[in-house]
């Protein structure tokens, strides 16, 4: 016998972002069934398939060394894991992010059929990036062997940092979806603004050949601390200080409440919109 309980009162709706996370929780295997045809479709008539994911990490930091070190002169030990170590990182948070947009717009059919949790399309877009992080990391292992950088048992700390820019990615990529939606200029801005973020950040340069007095800079800047928490142990070999651990995570936990939160206020009208 159904009691008052099992009926839906639209008066007496939970929290926006409790009612959306408990959603996500019932619907967790259409959840890891759009992660894997993220995954196939993407690599659906590619030749060398899942491959390009490491391959492609691999080509940016040949041509970005030449670059660097042969026209620019930068003197860094041990530059192509320099640059790799934060570049499979800033890929995983910028493919993400791109992709949460995309993935609510191819949505939108799903959505004014029938009912599924909204956030669920940001969700896939992340868990799709946190596979393609975990295989980029076998190329970047690859290169830190051939470079003669030792590895330390620091490098047991990764998946923090990594579980951090997820939920970092996951509340930008929310934020901007809900913007997308209503403003398709959204992601046009965004690229472009990418593009400028990737050359603020010290990802293919160290952060000691910008003037002292400029520095402050990237202590304004986000996704500095991630790289960097992310890229010392494999570089340096050695644990991020705590300072810089609980930077990023303050961020990073701001940044998904933050996102979910705004996300879960305007998502009920979201099928009329898109």
């Amino acid at each position: 016998m159904r009691t008052v309980s099992d009926f839906y009162d639209s008066a007496h709706r939970p929290p926006a972002m409790l009612e959306e996370l408990r959603e996500v929780v019932r619907y967790r295997d259409l959840l890891a069934q759009l992660v894997v045809r993220n995954l196939t479709v993407r690599y659906k008539r590619s030749v060398l398939g899942l491959a390009w994911t490491m391959l492609n990490p691999l080509l940016m930091m040949t041509i970005l060394t030449i670059v660097f070190s042969n026209v620019f002169r930068i003197a860094l030990e041990h530059y192509p894991v320099y640059v790799l170590s934060a570049l499979v990182l800033w890929n995983f948070f910028s493919h993400a992010t791109l992709t949460a947009m995309s993935e609510l717009v191819w949505g939108s059919g799903l959505l004014q059929r029938i009912y599924v949790p909204r956030t669920i399309f940001a969700l896939a877009a992340v868990g799709t990036g946190m596979v393609n992080l975990v295989l980029a990391l076998v190329p970047l292992g690859l290169i830190v062997l051939v470079s003669g950088v030792p590895l330390r048992p620091a490098l047991v700390f990764l998946p923090i940092p990594i579980l951090l820019t997820a939920l970092f990615a996951l509340g930008v990529g929310l934020v901007l979806s809900i913007l997308a939606v209503s403003f398709a200029d959204v992601v046009d801005i965004y690229q472009v603004a990418l593009t400028a973020w990737l050359y603020l950040t010290p990802i293919i340069y160290p952060k000691e050949i910008i003037p002292a007095n400029l520095q402050w800079f990237f202590l304004l800047n986000p996704i500095y601390y991630l790289l960097e928490i992310f890229r010392q142990p494999i570089y340096a070999g050695v644990l991020p200080s705590f300072e810089m651990i609980a930077v990023a995570s303050a961020i990073a936990v701001g940044a998904f409440v933050i996102g979910w939160w705004f996300f879960a206020r305007n998502a009920d009208g979201l099928a009329y919109r898109i």
